[in-house]
């Protein structure tokens, strides 16, 4: 990809991490805007059929913000101002996206004026327009926000919803769940954002190749937790976010897997010093342009004379491997989370393969809305978010375990997690940047 597009999609293009992104924040607006105009135009409309919604109603106030109203405002609303009513509603022409606010919200059309009803107070006038934007809608079914299944659906707050029903009058028997709706929004990718989070995955696998390196870990002194809190520093340095506090856990010859909640986890614990032989594992994600990343790799660290890992570790991460193939083989749209989970279990188990799968879409959300491919502790199916189902142009993270026994490690078993991003498009599937396939070599000091 040339730097020139590179640029346009939010990105530099440099070998040093610290150069590649992100853009000033001026440039970034200016990027997320634009793909906001192309996800209504292009996207919108067929979500809307698909999940038979004539008019979507999206409403909240200032700090307590439905978790899709930030994928629907401008780059420069941080938040809703007072009480924001975005309205889309969906005709033979497309969408009109029209906003009933104090305040212009960039594209939409403005569908109130706060003045414009004297004998009325703010809110009243406010619910009024909404009222007679309905009335000329005229739609089968309205969408609001409200869903039992996915939290990234439920945002519309009680008294919200109270006065929207008011407001509606006779319209408001035309009301619907717009869970399908807003899980569709969210999931589905544009082909640019998809560009544009192979370059972040990129960037979290080159901040872990750092992490993994004696500038960082030196053996017999570091901690995990040490790592842990450089990896967080170091996206803020590179003026990306973390989504949730890095992990760096550890596994050694002689301390055993341990019972946890109903699985078995590594037994050292997060605050031990790294030690030559030790099998170092992260989990780590970043946000940028309004996107994240969810991310884990393993490196080895070599005892003094060694020039790779035990053979044993090697054959475990090949399995691992071996688990995100049959689980990406399984990976079909139309196919429910529970059949996808189902089908990659029963193709390991007729392998041989002792894993897990609790794999789940991540674009807006590192948890993203969309069908759930198991939980670490639910591994017979998910109730609610395990029949969602699966479509194209969306972007998962494949997480995901195997427990092998290593014979360098006097059988011992080694619980090889995995974590890495693929998109799902007509193409099939492809892995965000690269998927690990050896062991990160960690020097021992």
């Amino acid at each position: 990809m040339t730097a020139s597009a590179l640029r346009r999609l939010g990105l530099r293009d440099d070998p040093d991490p610290s150069r590649t992104m992100p853009l000033p924040l001026r440039e970034q607006a200016d990027v997320r805007d634009r793909w906001l105009s192309q996800r209504l135009l292009d996207l919108l409309p067929g979500l809307m059929d698909r999940a038979d919604i004539d008019l979507w109603v999206v409403v909240a106030r200032e700090y307590n913000e439905d978790p899709v109203l930030p994928t629907l405002l401008p780059a420069t609303w941080l938040s809703a101002r007072r009480r924001t009513i975005l309205l889309f509603h969906r005709s033979d022409d497309g969408v009109t996206a029209a906003a009933v606010s104090r305040y212009p919200v960039g594209q939409f059309l403005p569908a109130w004026e706060a003045d414009e009803q004297p004998g009325l107070s703010t809110a009243q006038s406010q619910w009024a327009a909404v009222r007679r934007f309905v009335d000329q809608a005229a739609p089968r079914t309205i969408g609001i926000d409200v869903s039992a299944v996915f939290a990234h659906a439920d945002g519309l707050s009680v008294t919200e919803h109270r006065l929207l029903l008011e407001a509606l009058g006779p319209h408001a028997e035309r009301v619907v769940p717009a869970q399908d709706l807003v899980v569709g929004w969210l999931e589905t990718r544009l082909p640019v954002e998809i560009a544009v989070l192979h370059a972040m995955n990129r960037l979290a696998h080159q901040v872990i190749d750092e992490a993994y390196a004696p500038a960082v870990i030196t053996a017999g002194r570091t901690t995990a937790l040490d790592v842990a809190w450089w990896i967080r520093q170091r996206f803020a340095d590179l003026g990306v976010d973390g989504w949730f506090q890095p992990t760096v856990g550890l596994q050694r010859a002689g301390v055993p897997l341990t019972d946890e909640r109903g699985t078995v986890l590594p037994g050292v614990p997060y605050d031990a010093v790294i030690e030559p032989g030790d099998l170092v594992h992260c989990d780590v994600g970043l946000s940028t342009l309004g996107l994240t990343t969810d991310t884990q790799r393993n490196g080895y660290v070599l005892r003094p004379g060694e020039t790779g890992p035990p053979p044993g570790l090697t054959a475990a991460l090949a399995v691992g491997n071996r688990m995100q193939d049959l689980t990406t083989a399984a990976l079909l749209p139309g196919r429910t989370g529970d059949e996808v989970l189902a089908a990659a279990r029963a193709a390991a188990a007729a392998e041989g393969i002792d894993g897990d799968v609790y794999s789940h879409p991540v674009g807006v959300h590192g948890h993203g809305a969309g069908p759930a491919i198991g939980l670490w502790d639910q591994q017979d199916g998910v109730p609610g978010a395990g029949a969602a189902e699966v479509h194209l142009d969306t972007v998962w993270a494949l997480e995901l375990c195997v427990r092998v026994p290593v014979p360098e490690w006097g059988g011992q078993l080694v619980r090889m997690a995995l974590e890495q991003g693929i998109a799902l498009t007509a193409a099939g599937v492809e892995y965000l940047d690269r998927r690990q396939t050896e062991l990160i070599l960690i020097p021992p000091g």
